[in-house]
């Protein structure tokens, strides 16, 4: 049954609020952690469920977009739901879909996705949902919850056909979660973003955490394979905590999950520093500056704005003492392309043009026309095929010599990492 396509949709919450009601509510069973913000929603979810269940919680957690299958989006302890569990909530609550759609309101492919999240969470039943927005915030699909705690992650340029041309109407937008008698857990904004967060605060009444001022990393150095650091959350300090993630966007992000967990828990008694540590230790983020291949090294990054890249160019430098990068660039065709171009041009060494699985992505003729004036013919090769694009910049680097310090870092789109990590067959469940 044809439910249109994730990127083309009426932005309104009746639909979503009608095919809730028919199916009991399912989203209000649970006390919810409610996400949004443009860069970085993805990986805090993602903490932020790894503390929670450290807790010996059973967690919920509804993300998108997903790298390489559709179940990655909707997961219980940690795991995405089997195909047959998949299908199961499908066949359960189609019924009443097509309910809704005779009423005159004809679900759409992310409503359908969300109410599946919520009917599974309730169904299972979990303790706590986290749940992400799929793109801003006030008629997002995601924000029929009322959510006990909602975090606001950095937010920068991004789907500004849809969100607005700017940072304070792309603010206003995904200010729309926070709600009265909440606490709102805001990263570090620019001061455009942070005006129009905290007159929304102050409207509802909600509880106010800034990265920053009331929580926050105190120090961080590198360590192998990520990280080491202190956090100062809103009930004390956490040191020593190692985090195998690379940059202090992930920093960030793990600081953000950290005062979401604390404000969900209430009292002022602070989490245990030892169960913090467990937690992030054992924390991922497939596709967010992953090491999918040594000798040569390939990182791939789902980075896909301007804001996105620039904090995971700041972690490639930090953590990876490349001599020279070989890229390879994939991109979807209404994003800013020649911004992301500019900000690859001075770390690229060469770059391979290529493009990923999806029909939005932007056909690699128009991406060189694009390249060429910022980088020249000589650094530019053309691929079509994705899979060819990385055979070619790995045989750049293996040429290189093993031990010339040449990494390949693979980028430009949510879909180009998943794409190259099935083509690499990077190890574990999405």
């Amino acid at each position: 049954m044809d439910r249109g396509v994730e990127w083309d949709f009426e932005p309104t919450l009746d639909r979503i609020a009608a095919l809730l009601d028919l199916l009991g509510s399912p989203q209000r069973a649970y006390p919810v952690i409610h996400i949004a913000g443009t860069n970085g929603k993805t990986s805090t979810a993602r903490l932020t469920e790894a503390l929670l269940r450290e807790r010996n919680l059973r967690v919920g957690r509804f993300t998108s977009p997903h790298l390489v299958s559709m179940r990655e989006r909707i997961t219980v302890d940690g795991e995405p739901l089997s195909e047959e569990r998949f299908a199961q909530v499908y066949e359960e609550i189609i019924p009443y879909v097509e309910l809704a759609d005779t009423q005159g309101r004809r679900i759409q492919f992310f409503e359908l996705l969300t109410a599946m999240a919520f009917a599974a969470f309730a169904d299972t039943p979990v303790d706590v949902a986290v749940i992400e927005t799929g793109m801003g915030g006030s008629w997002d699909a995601t924000n029929v919850v009322d959510g006990s705690v909602s975090v606001i992650t950095p937010i920068s340029l991004d789907h500004t056909d849809r969100l607005g041309p700017d940072i304070p109407s792309i603010a206003a937008e995904k200010a729309g979660i926070i709600k009265r008698g909440q606490t709102a857990v805001l990263a570090q904004q620019e001061l455009a973003a942070a005006e129009v967060l905290m007159r929304k605060v102050a409207e509802v009444g909600a509880v106010v955490a800034r990265e920053g001022l009331e929580f926050g990393v105190m120090s961080r150095e590198v360590a192998i394979g990520g990280q080491l650091i202190t956090f100062r959350g809103l009930k004390g300090v956490y040191d020593d905590v190692y985090l195998p993630l690379y940059g202090a966007h992930q920093a960030s992000n793990a600081s953000c999950a950290l005062a979401a967990v604390e404000a969900l828990t209430g009292g002022d008694e602070q989490l245990d520093v030892d169960l913090v540590r467990q937690a992030f230790a054992t924390a991922s983020s497939p596709g967010r500056m992953e090491v999918v291949r040594r000798s040569p090294t390939v990182v791939i990054d789902a980075a896909h704005n301007p804001g996105g890249m620039q904090a995971t160019l700041d972690g490639l430098h930090e953590a990876f003492d490349f001599a020279k990068v070989i890229g390879v660039v994939g991109v979807m065709r209404d994003k800013d392309v020649e911004a992301l171009l500019e900000l690859l041009e001075p770390v690229l060494d060469e770059v391979v043009l290529t493009r990923n699985s999806s029909p939005r992505s932007m056909p690699v003729a128009e991406l060189a026309a694009l390249a060429e004036p910022i980088f020249g013919d000589d650094r530019i090769h053309v691929v079509e095929r994705l899979d060819d694009a990385i055979d070619q910049a790995i045989g750049i680097a293996d040429a290189e010599g093993e031990f010339s310090g040449t990494g390949v870092f693979i980028t430009g789109s949510v879909v180009t990492a998943g794409d190259a990590r099935l083509l690499l067959k990077a190890d574990g469940t999405p």
